[in-house]
């Protein structure tokens, strides 16, 4: 799955970069979205992220291209690669792995559907 974003001012931090709290909310965002098709009518949580490493700056009007693949599924949990690159040279500014949990509607971790 991708997605694309486009980066504005409200997006940058005080020296005109790309804010990174941004960044990894776009990121929990795609991993969730892509777990919630995979799995439709399941609710997910995030558990974790296994790095965040912000390989490159990122400034106003970069559009940012997101790829997400499954990587690994467990019980109750699934986990989502997420690449980020600048759309226009194909640069690698962020990478990570996404777990997700899935929970009833008491927050409660149960299993995924087969």
């Amino acid at each position: 799955m991708e997605n694309h974003k486009l980066v504005l001012p409200e997006h940058l931090n005080q020296y005109g970069f790309l804010f990174g709290g941004h960044l990894l909310m776009w990121v929990d965002e795609i991993a969730w979205i892509a777990a919630t098709l995979e799995y439709p009518g399941c609710r997910f949580v995030t558990v974790g992220m296994d790095r965040v490493e912000f390989k490159r700056s990122v400034r106003e009007g970069t559009i940012l291209k997101f790829s997400v693949t499954r990587t690994d599924v467990g019980r109750t949990s699934t986990t989502w690669e997420v690449k980020v690159r600048k759309e226009d040279s194909g640069e690698e500014i962020f990478s990570t792995h996404v777990t997700l949990v899935r929970i009833d509607e008491d927050g409660r971790k149960m299993p995924l559907p087969d």
